[in-house]
């Protein structure tokens, strides 16, 4: 039987672990978020032949230019004039989950609007308290040109959307890589205009234009030949991490390697855990 000293430790023990948890100011997640698994500057920071620019943090930049669209990711740093230091919080919250600029204009493609919509209260905040300490940049970039329509929204306002509780859980791993760093944007092909996520989630083959060439995301469902079930957890962790293969072979960009290096291990481990979950498919033809 348990003492009631041994309770009192537990319970002391217990308050202590949430006051800990609840300390994490705003800006403290939303720098974590952004600097890992969010990896807004993948898209949004200036690249040189070194990779990121210094001092262009968030600046903007092309991103892709093809058939459908040549698009820029703007600059959101907090620049009065090129950036987005005169739009308010909440507009900047409703650009990042309903795709809406403060004009009323929609946001197009690459951005993952559809998922962002997914995006807890907590996290989005964060997310923008981080933007707004980001040294402001002065850097104009040209607007995004789409050969596609854009729909007229993304859907109904998106009000308050809740906390996903975070551990080594599959439906933590599925909020990580969803609304948050939407990996299963990159890693599903195309449909009809979309990611074609009722019948190939995860399946791979999306493709990708830089400086490297063309290159075609990965298959991560849980297919024992084209996915990832016959790589193990420490494997899938390291390229992840690393975009180092297990035979030492190297991955091509867009993926953020250099951001999920940032991860806290049990967040790439819930990551693992929902891609486990994945149904096989195999890769697009």
């Amino acid at each position: 039987m348990m003492t009631i000293r041994r309770l009192l430790t537990l319970a002391v023990f217990a308050s202590a672990s949430a006051a800990s948890a609840s300390a994490e100011t705003a800006l403290e997640r939303g720098t974590y978020l952004m600097n890992s698994i969010a990896a807004c500057g993948n898209c949004h920071t200036p690249l040189d032949a070194n990779g990121p620019i210094a001092g262009q943090e968030l600046a903007g930049r092309l991103v892709d230019d093809g058939e459908p669209f040549t698009a820029y990711a703007p600059n959101i740093t907090p620049d009065m004039e090129t950036g987005i230091g005169s739009w308010t919080d909440d507009e900047i919250i409703t650009a990042i989950r309903e795709g809406k600029r403060p004009d009323g204009t929609i946001i197009g493609p690459p951005m993952p609007i559809g998922l962002y919509r997914g995006l807890s209260d907590t996290d989005v905040e964060a997310m923008v308290a981080y933007l707004r300490q980001v040294p402001a940049v002065r850097n104009e970039v040209p607007k995004s040109t789409y050969r596609i329509p854009l729909p007229e929204s993304y859907g109904p306002p998106v009000g308050s959307v809740a906390d996903v509780e975070p551990g080594v859980t599959v439906e933590y791993g599925g909020y990580l890589a969803g609304p948050v760093g939407h990996c299963i944007e990159c890693h599903t092909p195309m449909g009809q205009g979309h990611p074609d996520f009722e019948n190939q989630l995860g399946a791979g083959g999306f493709e990708f234009r830089g400086p490297w060439g063309v290159s075609a995301s990965a298959n991560v469902t849980s297919h024992e030949t084209d996915g990832v079930a016959s790589y193990s957890d420490d494997e899938l962790i390291a390229m992840i991490t690393t975009g180092v293969h297990p035979d030492g072979s190297k991955m091509l960009p867009p993926m953020g390697y250099g951001y999920y290096a940032n991860m806290q291990p049990d967040d790439v481990k819930a990551i693992i855990a929902y891609l486990r979950t994945l149904p096989p498919k195999p890769n697009p033809k």
